[in-house]
C-alpha cells in the first residue's frame, strides 16, 4: 500500500474543487487513512459522498471526526459469518440434529488428539455427571418408549419449573349444587354402558372435512337474512306482535321493528353508534337507534332484536322498549327412559396441555392420573392439544411434525385411561396447529386407533351438541365469552357480564352469535348455518375461556367454564360434574340433571 501524504490528499481534494488550507485537517485525514487502511483517493471519494448527503458539509477537524464515527468505523466492522448463524438457526428434524451433534463430537475428539496431555485431560474432565456433554445430546438420548417424552418434541425441553412448584394442587375453587358428601367417582360397574352420540345423528352433523376459503358475500347475506327472519318469527309468536314495520319508514305512531344490531363504524360498539339493520322483508335499510329512553339493555353486534319506538323522520329510531329473545325448549326423549340409580361422573378439561415455557406434557400426565384415580364415566377433552400460540411452536423449535406430536398425545390419553374404561370425547380447537383452521371445525381424524380403542373414543366437531344418557351437552372450544365480552354494551341490567353473554347465546340460539366475528375466527357461513346453531337449549353448556372459571345456572341451563389446564407457565383448572337424568321434579317442573359441579386446580 503506497504511503498516504498530505500533498497527495490535497491534490485529490483539488480535483473535486474542495479547498483545504488548514494543515491540521490534512494531518487528521492522513491519520484516518492509516488507521482505516485506505488510500488517499478512496478517502476523498468517501468524504465527497458523505458531505453531499449532508448538504455540502465544510471540511474541518470536527466534521472529520463526525465522518469517522458515522462512516469509517462502520465500514471496518468485521462482517458476521451469516452461513454459520443460518445453519444453527435453521429448523432441523431429529436426524439432522443427531448428525450435527456427531460432527461436533468428532471435531472435539480431533482437537483432543492435537492438544497437550494437560489440556486434553482438562477437556475430558468437563464431561462428568456434574458437567454433562450438552443439553442437546442429553435430550436426544431420552428413551423412545416414553410416549410423551418432551425430548422427542423439542431440542431444548426443560420441564417447567413454575408448573412443578405450583401450590394448591387439587383445591376446589368453584362449587355448584349439593356438593356436601358427594362421591366424585364413576359408577361402580366397570364399563357400565354409557350411551353417547351426537344429538343430530351422523347424517345431520359435521363428520368430515370440507372445502373452504371460497365464500360469496351474497351467501353470507342470505345466511344472516334467514337468521333475522327465523328469530323474528319466534319473537313474533311469543310476544303476539301483529307485524313488523320497515325500519326507515317515517311514522307518527309507535312502531315495532325487527333487525340485527350493528355498529356505524369499524370501531367498538357504544350507545351512540348503534344501528339497526333490517332484513329484505322490512326494507333492508339501516337506521341509527337512540337508546336514551331504555332503562335497561344489553346489546352486541350481530344480535337479532325487536324494538318498539318512534321514527318520525325515518332517519332515527327513538327506542322505548326492547323485546328479549326466547330460548329453545329443552330435550325431551321420545321414549321414557329408565332412571339411573347412580349418577354419572363427567370430567371436563380444556387445553393447552403444556406450560407456555416448555413442550413437556406434565399437566396432561397429571390429568391422566386424576382420571385413573376418580374413574369418571365420560371425559370431555377440548383442544388445543398442539397449541399454535405456544412459544416453541411459533418459533418452529420442534423436532417432529405437529401431527406426530398430536397422535402421540392422544395415544397417551387412550392408553393411560385403559384401566378406567371411560368414554373419551375429543373436541378440536382453532388453535390446534395441525388441524383445519375453520369454524365450524370438522372432527379430528385418528386412523391409527385400534378397534378396542376406537370403541371408547368419540371424535366430534366444534361446536356440537351431544346426547349422553338422555342428557344434552353443548360443547364449543372457541372462546366466545372473551370475544363477546369485548363487544357487548349494557345499561342497568343488574346481572353479571358472563350471565348476560350466556343468555344471549341461548336466546340467539347459536354457538357463535357475534357478527362480524373477531379476526382470529375464520367463519364459513353456509356450514355455520347448518352446524353452528343450537338445535335446542342444552342441559349443560361447556364453554371454556381465558376468562375466570365458573359454573352458573342460566335460564335452566348449567353453563360451565372449566378454565384451561395450564395458564401460562403455571397449572390451571379442570371441571367435574355429577349428572343424573330426571323426568320431572315433584311440582311438575323440569329438574336440572346436573346434581353438582366443581372446578378443581390440577
Amino acid at each position: 500500500m503506497a504511503a498516504v501524504t498530505g500533498e497527495r490528499l490535497k491534490s485529490e481534494l483539488e480535483m473535486f474543487d474542495i479547498p483545504c488550507r488548514d494543515d491540521s485537517v490534512l494531518d487528521k485525514m492522513v491519520e484516518q487513512c492509516i488507521c482505516n487502511r485506505i488510500q488517499a483517493d478512496e478517502m476523498v471519494l468517501e468524504w465527497v459522498a458523505y458531505s453531499t448527503t449532508k448538504n455540502g458539509l465544510k471540511l474541518t477537524t470536527d466534521t472529520l471526526e463526525q465522518f469517522e464515527h458515522e462512516v469509517l468505523n462502520k465500514k471496518n466492522k468485521p462482517k458476521p459469518s451469516f452461513r454459520k448463524e443460518e445453519t444453527h438457526n435453521r429448523t432441523r428434524d431429529i436426524h439432522s440434529l443427531q448428525e450435527l451433534i456427531k460432527a461436533e463430537e468428532e471435531e472435539e475428539n480431533l482437537l483432543d488428539s492435537y492438544s497437550t496431555p494437560a489440556k486434553g485431560s482438562q477437556k475430558r474432565a468437563l464431561t462428568t455427571p456434574e458437567h454433562p456433554h450438552s443439553k442437546r445430546s442429553v435430550a436426544l438420548l431420552a428413551s423412545p418408549g416414553l410416549l410423551l417424552s418432551p425430548a422427542s418434541f423439542s431440542p431444548s425441553s426443560t420441564p417447567s419449573q413454575k408448573y412443578s412448584q405450583r401450590g394448591a394442587k387439587g383445591e376446589v375453587v368453584v362449587t355448584f349444587g349439593a356438593v356436601q358428601g358427594t362421591r366424585w367417582a364413576g359408577r361402580k360397574a366397570l364399563g357400565a354402558g354409557v350411551q353417547l352420540e351426537l344429538l343430530e345423528g351422523p347424517e345431520d352433523s359435521l363428520t368430515c372435512s370440507y372445502k373452504y376459503m371460497f365464500q360469496r358475500l351474497r351467501d353470507v347475506r342470505n345466511v344472516l337474512t334467514e337468521k333475522i327472519e327465523e328469530l323474528g318469527e319466534g319473537l313474533k309468536s311469543h310476544f303476539n306482535i301483529e307485524e313488523f314495520s320497515p325500519v326507515s319508514l317515517p311514522a307518527q305512531d309507535c312502531v315495532t321493528v325487527l333487525g340485527q344490531v350493528c355498529c356505524d363504524s369499524n370501531g367498538k360498539l357504544n350507545a351512540q353508534s348503534v344501528l339497526l339493520e333490517a332484513g329484505p322483508e322490512q326494507g333492508g335499510q339501516q337506521v341509527p337507534v337512540d337508546l336514551s329512553e331504555l332503562k335497561e339493555y344489553s346489546l352486541f353486534p350481530g344480535q337479532v332484536v325487536v324494538l318498539e319506538g318512534m321514527n318520525t323522520t325515518g332517519r332515527k329510531l327513538m327506542a322505548s322498549k326492547l323485546y328479549e329473545g326466547v330460548p329453545l325448549p329443552f330435550y325431551t326423549p321420545e321414549e321414557k327412559m329408565e332412571l339411573d340409580e347412580e349418577p354419572m361422573n363427567v370430567l371436563v378439561a380444556c387445553g393447552p396441555y403444556t406450560p407456555s415455557d416448555s413442550l413437556t406434557f406434565d399437566p396432561l400426565l397429571d390429568l391422566i392420573n386424576v382420571i385413573v384415580r376418580d374413574r369418571p364415566d365420560v371425559c370431555l377433552l377440548l383442544g388445543p392439544f398442539v397449541d399454535s400460540k405456544h412459544e416453541q411452536i411459533e418459533k418452529a423449535q420442534v423436532t417432529e411434525t405437529f401431527e406426530a406430536i398430536f397422535s402421540r398425545c392422544i395415544e397417551s390419553i387412550v392408553d393411560g385411561t385403559k384401566s378406567v374404561d371411560c368414554r373419551l370425547v375429543f373436541v378440536p380447537s382453532q388453535r390446534d396447529i395441525h388441524h383445519h383452521f375453520i369454524y365450524p371445525q370438522p372432527p379430528f381424524v385418528l386412523p391409527n386407533l385400534s378397534k378396542d380403542q376406537a370403541q371408547r373414543v368419540t371424535l366430534v366437531p366444534d361446536p356440537c351438541t351431544l346426547l349422553i344418557d338422555g342428557v344434552t351437552f353443548g360443547l364449543t372450544s372457541t372462546d366466545i365469552l372473551f370475544h363477546m365480552g369485548a363487544e357487548e354494551i349494557s345499561c342497568g341490567t343488574g346481572s353479571d357480564r358472563f350471565s348476560r353473554i350466556l343468555k344471549h347465546m341461548l336466546t340467539q340460539r347459536s354457538y357463535y352469535p357475534l357478527y362480524p366475528p373477531v379476526e382470529e375466527v375464520n367463519m364459513d357461513y353456509e356450514k355455520f348455518q347448518s352446524f353452528g346453531q343450537m338445535p335446542l337449549t342444552p342441559d349443560v353448556l361447556i364453554i371454556p375461556s381465558e376468562l375466570r372459571y365458573f359454573v352458573k345456572d342460566v335460564a335452566g341451563c348449567v353453563c360451565v367454564n372449566p378454565g384451561r389446564l395450564t395458564k401460562g407457565q403455571v397449572g390451571g383448572t379442570y371441571g367435574r360434574l355429577l349428572i343424573q337424568h330426571k323426568a320431572t321434579s315433584e311440582d311438575g317442573k323440569r329438574a336440572s340433571p346436573c346434581l353438582a359441579a366443581q372446578v378443581v386446580k390440577i
